[in-house]
């Protein structure tokens, strides 16, 4: 029996080597195949920047009308509140007490001076005078009986038959009647001239306002009846802070404004009054309101404006301006023809003048400010001015 031994063939031992570079072979492939997949990500991702790119450049322009910063006159200015009141303004009150028995006008009425308005019993002020004028006729009798005495006693004087006293004493008597009388006479006028003021009459030419009492109303010297307006002049009364009363002066221009702001009138400071409302603190200013359009009504209030002086500086219009949380922004144009764009920039504003906000910063004179189209704007992006004026289409 022979042993058993494992043999090999020649045909195993050519195979075997070969299984090891197989395993080496594919491995390089399959790392080579990764780089060539890396590159071709690579060459991939570079074309779409490039096109992304060539997309951006290949944007078009957007038109957009524009505005030149330049400088304009700027007026310093600030605004309090007025009261007009008018020159020929009469506020009625009776001069006596009594029942009023009757209204001749109604509110609205144009009355001229001299006109009755109403009456006020007069009754008893009739009584006065008719007695003050019996005891002025019964003192004209004494009189005359005392100027009878004094020429017998100056006949019997000048006779020698009466004393000087006699004499001297009927010509007192007759002195002393005459001054009583005179008397009377003032006292009787007094009370007439007090009868004319229980008929009212108009102080002047004018329109009369309204009228709170009516008939049997029982009215003092303090009670309003009505009020005669004279269209015409007003003056606004504008009180100053005292702080600024070293910058009041005669012949500053004031300008009323109405709710929305738009002028209704101006006129010049007239009058400065030298003296503090201790109460206000404040120093007040006068000025006349022509009026002529008689827009204008007596006791209203208006903003007045008064114009401290006036400067040169740069505006912006309104539309030109952006607010974004609360700062204000606008596009500014660089660049010409084809290679306009815009830039944002942060401004600094003042108050309103007109439509247009006073620049305190962030633009210069000569700067191109979109006004228009600038909706869909970024900071960058290219624009194509169109000219002031111009409706926005290409010429045919």
């Amino acid at each position: 029996m022979q042993p058993r031994y494992n043999t090999v063939s020649m045909t195993d031992l050519t195979l075997r080597p070969t299984l090891r570079p197989t395993l080496r072979e594919n491995v390089h492939v399959r790392t080579l195949a990764s780089a060539v997949l890396v590159v071709c990500l690579g060459v991939a991702l570079a074309g779409c920047d490039q096109k992304q790119a060539a997309g951006n450049e290949q944007q078009p322009a957007i038109p957009v009308k524009t505005s030149v910063i330049a400088p304009v006159a700027i007026p310093e200015s600030s605004e309090y509140l007025g009261t007009l009141k008018s020159r020929h303004s009469v506020m009625l009150n009776p001069q006596v007490e009594g029942q009023v028995t009757g209204i001749f006008v109604k509110s609205g009425d144009r009355v001229k001076a001299g006109t009755a308005l109403m009456q006020i019993d007069p009754l008893k002020q009739q009584a006065t005078v008719g007695t003050q004028e019996a005891t002025r006729a019964a003192q004209e009798a004494t009189v005359q009986l005392a100027r009878v005495q004094f020429e017998r006693a100056q006949k019997l004087y000048e006779a020698g038959v009466s004393s000087k006293q006699d004499f001297d004493q009927a010509k007192t008597n007759l002195d002393t009647a005459v001054h009583q009388l005179k008397s009377l006479e003032s006292s009787v006028q007094e009370q007439q001239v007090q009868l004319r003021y229980y008929r009212v009459l108009a102080p002047t030419s004018g329109i009369v306002g309204d009228i709170p009492v009516r008939v049997g109303d029982r009215v003092t010297t303090t009670t309003q009846l009505t009020t005669v307006d004279e269209p015409g002049p007003l003056e606004v009364y504008i009180n100053v802070p005292v702080e600024r009363s070293k910058d009041l002066k005669m012949g500053q221009k004031v300008q009323l404004l109405d709710t929305q702001g738009n002028i209704i009138a101006e006129t010049q400071i007239d009058f400065i009054s030298s003296q503090v409302d201790n109460s206000t603190q404040s120093i007040l200013a006068k000025a006349t309101v022509k009026n002529s359009a008689d827009t204008l009504r007596t006791s209203q209030f208006t903003r007045a404006r008064i114009v401290w002086r006036v400067h040169d500086g740069p505006v912006i219009p309104v539309l030109a301006v952006q607010r974004i949380n609360g700062q204000f922004f606008a596009f500014v144009v660089d660049g010409s023809g084809k290679s306009e764009v815009v830039h944002q920039k942060v401004v600094r504003l003042g108050e309103m003048t007109g439509n247009d906000y006073v620049v305190l910063g962030g633009l210069q004179n000569g700067d191109r400010v979109v006004v228009e189209g600038g909706q869909n704007l970024i900071d960058g992006a290219p624009v194509t001015e169109i000219p002031q004026g111009s409706d926005g289409k290409s010429p045919s």
